[in-house]
């Protein structure tokens, strides 16, 4: 359990590194800032508080997945998938203004997230519910860059 779960923890880490890289400082630029921004939009602080719970519970998920569930090639294809849209997500949509393909692919990203909360719960049971958080708070963003895109 400990290797798949270092293992996990580094991917995932690393992936919101480097969203963060690759979407630079764009978060407090002009372009943001000065966007019509929906009134549930959470304060700066609760997104890095989420994000590490979100890939804490991930990463535990992923290494329970990979013992039960045989690493299949879905499975790790899955697990890709999500982590390259996760990635892409933040250049796409802060660095490069392209909130209608934002939309998009965190729409992907959602489904796909929802499909390991219930594809594999036959498998894996409650320890499905550790995906639990990640898709709330992708329902959560994908509202907020649809709000985005319907008021600007």
């Amino acid at each position: 359990m400990w290797k798949p779960l270092l293992v996990f923890l580094i991917l995932n880490f690393g992936a919101l590194g480097i969203g963060g890289l690759l979407m630079g400082g764009e978060v407090q630029g002009e372009w943001y800032q000065s966007l019509n921004k929906a009134p549930w939009t959470p304060p700066g602080w609760v997104f890095g508080a989420a994000w590490t719970t979100i890939m804490l519970c991930f990463s535990i998920y992923m290494a329970y997945a990979w013992q039960e569930i045989e690493p299949t090639k879905l499975l790790i294809t899955l697990f890709s998938v999500q982590w390259i849209l996760n990635v892409f997500w933040n250049p796409v949509f802060f660095k490069f203004h392209q909130v209608g393909a934002g939309l998009l692919i965190i729409t992907a990203l959602t489904l796909l997230v929802g499909y390991f909360l219930l594809g594999f719960l036959p498998q894996l049971r409650y320890k499905a519910l550790l995906v639990l958080p990640y898709f709330v708070w992708l329902l959560i963003a994908t509202s907020l860059n649809g709000y985005v895109l319907l008021k600007n």
